[in-house]
């Protein structure tokens, strides 16, 4: 694969590359910017060491919250599961010492049919 021999710049702004291969031409920028309009870079490229940690603190701190905030709304959904359990079990078992008695009465009541 042959490499261009050479790159010039036209009159209308373009970047043009010859030689072995077909040309390529790269286009400026149609439009210039107003004076003193800085274009910004990527995001990444801006941020120092110590704002990238800072960054990083930020954002863990985020992830706690959140994460406390969860395991608090767990905790109190457990708390409420855990308590209509008891009252299901409290109702159970007055529900069983009646149906109990009840079994008694009717025991009594057999018996003293059948003497």
């Amino acid at each position: 694969m042959a490499v261009p021999t050479s790159i010039y710049q036209t009159s209308t702004g373009q970047y043009t590359a010859t030689g072995d291969m077909p040309a390529y031409q790269i286009r400026a920028p149609a439009t210039a910017l107003p004076q003193g309009v800085v274009m910004a870079a990527s995001p990444g490229s801006l941020h120092s060491p110590q704002q990238l940690a800072e960054e990083a603190t930020r954002k863990r701190e985020l992830r706690l919250m959140k994460n406390r905030e969860a395991a608090r709304e767990c905790r109190r959904k457990k708390k409420e599961y855990v308590k209509c359990l008891e009252n299901r079990v409290a109702v159970l078992e007055n529900q069983n010492k009646t149906l109990i008695e009840e079994l008694k009465a009717l025991k009594d009541l057999y018996c003293h049919k059948a003497e």
